[in-house]
């Protein structure tokens, strides 16, 4: 497995992640047993960064990973553990804000610990900006759990370029995680040129636009109960045809190379640059050996150029997500 640094502060981690939380929430039911072996899968595959939340099903996916490292002895020193924090949410899994106090980061910290079972996370974020806080008291607690041991590295997680530079200013960043695809590429305006200039590296979330850019999605899939794609704009009648027409234009590319379309997807983001690294939301040991097989896709120019004409910038329809969800994104700011 080839690696990458994320940024000049960073640790070494894979050259592609694992995101988790499908294995517990927002896409509907999952098999435990089969979420385990596909965490294993990753770690016999060379992956090392595994991506979570402590809002992924009110706290399951720490668990989950917890119990997938605890099968394996020794497999904690070799993984890279990303934690998102912040997310309020309750007993009938709605959400509330985010909370970005220094208390909180403390408490949201000490709550992770216990459930991964972990003395220390590797990279440490909220979730979101907390709108009622500064951004630089949040990293500010951060950096003194660095100090004490708790967190090795500092990230962010979809967050505009003046709050990236007011954020680097107080501490070491190291990533900062957000969206981007063939389908999400507003970073390349302003916030991936800022995480350059300052050394700061990005985790790529959402390569495969949750599901649209796999090649596995058709027009008369319907999300199932507890997948929140049905309330997703690119998902809407009307929207998804759209795209799944520019996935077409893309699979054609995609038999001529050999490959699938995840694969192109993937290779895509990959080919953005060495300070990028995808996380594959696999669920299952079939589609994470899918997304493993990008790394062995080259695009050379023609590929680039071909891809671009099939998926041109800014040509899915929909929006990332519903409006008052992208009302609350720093980063669309």
């Amino acid at each position: 497995m080839r690696t990458r640094t994320l940024g000049t502060t960073g640790p070494v981690t894979s050259a592609i992640g694992l995101g988790c939380m499908g294995m517990s929430a927002l896409y509907g039911e999952a098999d435990r047993a089969e979420s385990i072996a596909t965490i294993h899968a990753a770690l016999d595959a060379g992956v090392t960064l595994l991506d979570t939340g402590d809002f992924y099903g009110m706290g399951h996916n720490e668990l989950l990973i917890r119990d997938a490292l605890a099968a394996r002895p020794g497999s904690r020193d070799n993984a890279l553990i990303s934690v998102k924090f912040g997310a309020l949410r309750d007993a009938e899994g709605g959400w509330g804000g985010y909370d970005g106090r220094p208390a909180a980061v403390r408490n949201f910290l000490a709550y992770s610990l216990q459930r991964l079972g972990t003395d220390h996370i590797d990279v440490y974020r909220i979730a979101r900006v907390d709108p009622d806080v500064p951004v630089e008291e949040t990293v500010g607690a951060i950096a003194e759990a660095v100090e004490k041991g708790w967190v090795r590295h500092i990230g962010l997680s979809e967050v505009g370029a003046d709050t990236l530079r007011r954020a680097a200013a107080v501490a070491p960043i190291s990533d900062v995680q957000i969206e981007y695809s063939l389908f999400s590429r507003g970073i390349e305006d302003a916030i991936l040129p800022t995480a350059r200039e300052l050394g700061v590296a990005v985790t790529a979330y959402g390569v495969l636009s949750r599901g649209l850019l796999s090649g596995h999605w058709t027009r008369d899939r319907k999300p199932g109960e507890g997948d929140f794609r049905a309330f997703s704009p690119r998902f809407a009648a009307g929207n998804v045809e759209r795209n799944l027409d520019l996935v077409d234009a893309l699979r054609r590319i995609a038999e001529a190379k050999g490959a699938t379309v995840a694969q192109i997807a993937i290779a895509w983001v990959l080919s953005r640059g060495e300070d990028i690294v995808p996380l594959v939301g696999a669920r299952r040991r079939d589609r994470l050996a899918e997304a493993l097989g990008a790394l062995d896709v080259t695009l050379d120019d023609a590929d680039l150029a071909a891809v671009e004409k099939a998926v041109p910038a800014g040509a899915a329809a929909g929006a990332r997500y519903p409006d008052s969800q992208m009302a609350h994104l720093d980063s669309e700011k």
